[in-house]
């Protein structure tokens, strides 16, 4: 049952928002009393920080695994990071969309216990970009810190228009990505 009422909230919690969504409103949808909530959960706010720790307790555990992987240089290891986000779309779209937008209504404890993990999540891309310069696979003209935020920047807005059902596939939008980060947009001229 608390499965079903994390997913009945992620559905209207998006829908909705996380201040429009009542309890009354989740228990209706899976037809059970107030009660039954409240076994599971103290509150709301317990709720969606358990929505946002599901979240980024997935990613990181994803993104660990990829890191780890000491077959993959640098740069298989960034388009196997991108692509695990974006491939995350189609299973995770909802949490995902609540994660960065609905943040601003946890406690300061709960945001604090998210924002730890976010910074991981971060830290963990940052050392991989870190990497990625001291072996010469990335150029040593871009902060590492900069870089970082850049990438997440592009990926963290995906959930918000990416189609996973659309005329771009998963592995093509992720190679798109990866190609835009590690080479640009501008052509090269020929000398």
């Amino acid at each position: 049952m608390k499965n079903r009422i994390v997913e009945a909230s992620i559905q209207l919690f998006d829908q909705k928002g996380f201040t429009a969504t009542s309890i009354k409103d989740i228990v209706e949808v899976l037809n059970v009393t107030k009660g039954t909530f409240y076994y599971y959960f103290k509150s709301k706010q317990e709720l969606l920080r358990d929505i946002h720790l599901n979240y980024i307790d997935d990613l990181i555990d994803q993104q660990e695994r990829i890191l780890g992987d000491e077959e993959k240089d640098c740069t298989e290891k960034l388009h196997g990071i991108i692509y695990m986000v974006i491939s995350n779309i189609r299973t995770n779209k909802e949490s995902a969309r609540i994660f960065f937008r609905e943040m601003r209504h946890l406690s300061d404890k709960h945001v604090e216990e998210i924002r730890l993990k976010r910074n991981l999540f971060r830290k963990n891309y940052q050392s991989l970009i870190e990497s990625g310069i001291s072996e010469g696979e990335f150029k040593t003209t871009i902060p590492a810190d900069m870089l970082t935020f850049g990438i997440l920047g592009i990926m963290n807005w995906s959930y918000y228009w990416y189609n996973p059902d659309g005329d771009v596939s998963e592995e093509e939008l992720a190679v798109i990505f990866t190609d835009i980060i590690l080479k640009g947009v501008k052509t090269q001229k020929l000398v």
